[in-house]
């Protein structure tokens, strides 16, 4: 399980406002990448890790996420699931200037407005039911014409009313305007999660920037929102919460793979970062996650 540098994508041009896909996995539009576009997407199947600007959290079927533009964003599915899934994303992709512009004409579509402003550090709709947004994305992707954009905001409005929902990346990265500096902690975090389990020290991760320590901590927190080791940690532990249900591995095993090298540190981390111990997640996740399967 990597992250590699965002691909930025650039979509086909289309006379339609609201462009439709949906896919499976494993897929090739399963990556990490961004575009200027929003995206409002749906998982209908699988669990994993939601990748999200600097943020890294646990997904499963029903979630719905509401993604700015140029923000970068990739979903993986956990290494349980090993046969293909026909369909596990259901998305609309929209430009979101055009609601801008229908704003200043049609003030009633403020609300659908400060959504999309807020969608820039990316948007969990927590407890949104998930045969509803089946159903309304459904209909975007079968509708046409007026009736199918008309639909489109009606959705938005309630999205926009929705009760609670979840910033996900702590501030915005724009990786179309980063700077040098941004750029050089990109390539750093890009190191930590694709070799997580290796020694990762503050020392080594500042001179591979070519910053000194004080320089390289101050940027580092700037440009992802974390200090550097908690985001080691916290991409490690999230690496431990897909082995704990997808593996029957010992816990203190899977605590040195991930790249803790102290048992009581690993499940002092685990149970701040997640609220429970990392035994009590397993039983958790087995119980509420795995038989997902069995149901998508």
């Amino acid at each position: 399980m990597s992250i590699i540098q965002p691909e930025l994508e650039v979509l086909e041009s289309s006379p339609d406002s609201l462009r439709y896909l949906e896919h499976g996995w494993p897929d090739p539009l399963c990556r990490w990448h961004s575009h200027k576009e929003c995206e409002l997407h749906l998982i209908v199947a699988t669990n994993g890790r939601s990748y999200v600007g600097d943020y890294i959290g646990d997904f499963a079927p029903g979630d719905l996420f509401l993604i700015g533009p140029h923000l970068p964003h990739n979903w993986i599915t956990d290494e349980v699931w090993t046969e293909p899934v026909a369909q596990r994303d259901m998305v609309i992709q929209f430009d979101h200037e055009k609601i801008e512009g229908l704003v200043k004409h049609f003030p009633e579509f403020e609300p659908s407005q400060n959504l999309i402003k807020r969608s820039q550090c990316g948007i969990k709709f927590n407890g949104y039911p998930m045969e509803d947004a089946k159903a309304r994305l459904a209909s975007l992707r079968d509708g046409t014409g007026p009736h199918r954009v008309l639909e489109f905001f009606e959705f938005l409005t309630v999205l926009a009313e929705h009760p609670d929902t979840e910033t996900m990346s702590i501030q915005k990265i724009d990786h179309a305007k980063r700077s040098k500096q941004q750029i050089k902690i990109c390539d750093v975090v890009d190191h930590i999660v694709q070799n997580f389990a290796d020694e990762i020290s503050v020392e080594s991760a500042a001179k591979m920037a070519g910053m000194t320590e004080a320089t390289f901590r101050r940027n580092f927190q700037a440009t992802t929102g974390h200090r550097f080791v908690e985001f080691v940690n916290g991409v490690r532990i999230g690496q431990a919460c897909g082995m704990l249900y997808a593996t029957d591995e010992q816990v203190a095993a899977i605590c040195y793979q991930v790249g803790f090298q102290n048992l009581a540190n690993f499940n002092r981390h685990f149970l701040k970062m997640k609220g429970m111990t990392p035994s009590a997640y397993r039983d958790k996740a087995r119980k509420d996650l795995i038989p997902t399967k069995e149901t998508a």
